[in-house]
């Protein structure tokens, strides 16, 4: 019987090796793509009422903006990576690519 539990369980963990489908690879690349172009960062700066205050600072940078890649090349080589299919359009045809 556990063989046959574990001959089950198998193909279910196989599945999360293969590629995923066009559009969640679009959607993580798409993101990859944006940190090529330019730094993302956030800053957060706050005060209690009891007079006490709080900063944060993040900065995310990709080693693909330091390496100076382009972010449509990048984007490409992604989406054909993790889906093993070129991209539905390129990525400065994308409406929402600033």
């Amino acid at each position: 019987m556990k063989r046959f539990a574990l001959m089950l369980m198998v193909p279910a963990l196989l599945a999360g090796c293969g590629p995923m489908t066009l559009a969640q690879a679009e959607r993580q690349c798409f993101e990859r793509a944006r940190l090529a172009k330019q730094p993302r960062g956030e800053v957060s700066v706050g005060a209690s009422s009891d007079g006490r205050t709080a900063g944060a600072f993040e900065l995310n940078v990709s080693s693909d903006f330091l390496l100076g890649r382009d972010p449509a090349a990048v984007y490409e080589s992604c989406v054909m990576q993790k889906a093993g299919e070129p991209p539905s359009r390129p990525l400065y045809m994308r409406p929402d690519w600033r």
